[in-house]
């Protein structure tokens, strides 16, 4: 029986597979460092393949870089042994919710979600840390220190002598910014849909680097917007220079299949049309048939037209016609070309049918009586919490907003820098108005509160207790304020809290070869002591890529927990004594996957049995181990 790896995806050996399918001719074979052979890239053969388009050695070309990139596109690629641990106590609704709020460091569950929700995410809102020259609570291990900054840099030379007269101090916070987003975003590129989008709230001082940031993990060619938000509304005299009253979202889409979704037309939109002409099609507005192009610039916009109430034939002069002539013959006959009120134009103007028109286009400057300002979003807080525990929280409407453009009603949204939560009340509240069913996914750090802070007098000791509670509140009170909407009490306010946390699995699972006569003890037993069924059971969820928010049911069979994922797509039993009456009671239900702890059988001959079983009564179950 094979057994599951529990570990995240090497995604250098994803890359590696990729790149033999391309070019199976520059696959070779090599050894790591411990003198296994495994599968490698010839880089020499794959640069002939290639040579015209490779860029090598210190010639020029153009791309964005800073000491410590290498190592962040390492971190991005290395599996980790972590899993995510359930939390019932300070879940809401955890068995029948489909929203997942993870706590934890955010690049270990970006990592840790690879699986389950690749290419699964329409709509991301992230709102990292501004870079304000400050450490970060984002800490990656590839993260240097000024001396090992200005080393790379060539600021200094390895004996410690400064090479430039006047260096740019805060060109090592600019590194460890990009170092710390850079990962994340390309992770989190993996997990967005084919017509996915992300919103990337920023200030003006890496504004510039998210985009350049973005150009290269999502292409130039899918960004979308660079919307200033005006965040405040009054000028500040205190300000010895211009006072900021916008801040920046920069929005890039997975691919060109990114449509964004128009806003509801408006009365004032609406007020343009008119129908002087008493069309019995409705109320029109017209169009220009000019084109902005020269006769000379698109002669094929060029042809004689003739006003079919005078007979006046008229030819292009300054500018050719905006539609083709066939095109022009269509409009004629559909008695969509209007020539005045006394019919006499020369040149007509379309009409434009209310009927017909769209939405309206977003445009890149969301005022605050759109989208909100910091004002709102401090209050807003402040009303759930009772008290001011989070600084320059971000309006839900922002958000709102975001999500209107970016997302369907049934869509899923993921939010990696969770703050106080604004995403999930977003996500809550636009779902309510327009009877959605959006699912959120937050993650934040269990980022510890300052001890004087307000928050910490609140009782809250971590930034992530603000964020669960902030969710807990806001859902409540948006079912109260629409106490009387029909279908209220379906409205999902829940979610599923699980936790990163370092492997159910002792280190011998992942290292036999380390294994020594003192380690001989644990064999025995592979599983960590404190580690409960459920623990177990997101473990498996993990790594076979299963839906985290999926429906469980536990169920009792031959006197053991089973349970149930979706009904049919897993089983998995980790109790102890598991018997033949067992494992043929669970191949009767002819589940797609089934999993048992490797150490819980009764005999060891149940044990070589199981596949020959599920072989006879289930032969499509795939059968593993932990």
């Amino acid at each position: 029986m094979e057994k599951l790896d529990l570990q995240t995806p090497n995604f250098t050996d994803e890359n590696i597979k990729k790149l033999a399918a391309l070019f199976p001719n520059c696959v070779t074979e090599s050894r790591d460092d411990k003198g296994r052979v495994k599968k490698a890239i010839d880089f020499d053969l794959l640069k002939q393949e290639l040579t015209e388009n490779i860029v090598d050695g210190p010639r020029e070309r153009y791309q964005i870089n800073w000491p410590g990139k290498r190592e962040s596109l390492t971190t991005a690629n290395t599996p980790i042994n972590k899993t995510l641990r359930p939390c019932r106590e300070e879940s809401v609704d955890f068995d029948t919710t489909q929203n997942l709020y993870i706590e934890g460091d955010n690049l270990e569950a970006l990592k840790l979600l690879q699986e389950s929700y690749l290419g699964k995410v329409k709509m991301i809102y992230i709102d990292p840390p501004y870079n304000t020259g400050k450490d970060f609570v984002y800490k990656d291990n590839f993260a240097v220190s000024k001396a090992e900054y200005e080393l790379d840099s060539e600021q200094r030379d390895k004996d410690g002598r400064r090479l430039v007269a006047n260096p740019d101090s805060n060109g090592r916070y600019h590194s460890d910014w990009l170092s710390m987003m850079y990962p994340r975003l390309k992770l989190a590129r993996n997990l967005l849909k084919k017509d996915g989008v992300i919103f990337i709230s920023i200030d003006d001082g890496e504004q510039a680097n998210v985009k350049k940031l973005c150009d290269e993990i999502f292409g130039e060619q899918n960004f979308q917007a660079n919307v200033a938000w005006q965040k405040r509304y009054t000028r500040s005299n205190n300000t010895v220079d211009f006072t900021t009253v916008v801040e920046h979202i920069i929005v890039y889409s997975k691919s060109s299949k990114f449509i964004v979704n128009l806003l509801p037309r408006s009365e004032e939109a609406d007020a343009r049309y008119t129908n002087t002409d008493k069309d019995k099609r409705g109320v029109w507005k017209g169009a220009s048939f000019l084109n902005p192009a020269t006769p000379s610039q698109r002669p094929n916009l060029c042809y004689p037209i003739e006003n079919p109430n005078t007979g006046q034939i008229t030819h292009p002069t300054t500018n050719a016609w905006r539609r083709s002539k066939e095109e022009y013959e269509r409009l004629a006959g559909e008695n969509r070309l209007y020539w005045g009120i006394d019919g006499s134009q020369p040149v007509p103007s379309v009409k434009m049918f209310l009927f017909e028109a769209r939405g309206l286009t977003p445009v890149n400057f969301w005022e605050h009586g759109y989208a909100g300002n910091t004002d709102q979003g401090t209050a807003e807080l402040q009303n759930l919490l009772g008290s001011k525990v989070f600084d320059n929280p971000k309006p839900s409407k922002l958000i709102y907003r975001c999500l209107e453009h970016g997302t369907n009603k049934n869509d899923i949204t993921l939010d990696f820098f969770a703050g106080s939560g604004t995403t999930a009340h977003a996500v809550m509240q636009l779902n309510v108005e327009d009877n959605g069913n959006r699912k959120f996914i937050m993650v934040q750090l269990p980022e510890p509160c300052d001890e004087k802070s307000e928050a910490f007098k609140a009782d809250y000791k971590t930034i992530a207790e603000i964020s669960k509670d902030r969710i807990r509140r806001a859902g409540q009170k948006i079912k109260a304020d629409h106490a009387d909407k029909e279908g209220i009490e379906s409205l999902e306010i829940g979610f599923r809290v699980l936790k990163v946390a370092n492997s159910n699995m002792n280190d011998v699972y992942y290292a036999p070869d380390d294994v020594n006569q003192d380690s001989l003890k644990f064999m025995e037993k592979n599983i960590k002591d404190d580690r409960t069924a459920e623990d177990l059971l997101f473990h498996v969820l993990l790594d076979w890529g299963l839906d985290l928010s999926a429906k469980i049911v536990k169920e009792e069979i031959q006197g053991k927990v089973v349970y149930f994922l979706n009904d049919d797509d897993l089983a998995a039993c980790f109790d102890d004594g598991v018997n033949e009456a067992l494992v043929k009671a669970l191949a009767k239900r002819k589940v797609m996957r089934v999993v048992f702890k490797d150490t819980g059988f009764a005999k060891d001959e149940i044990k070589d049995n199981v596949e020959q079983i599920f072989k006879q009564l289930s032969p499509e179950t795939e059968v593993r181990a932990i």
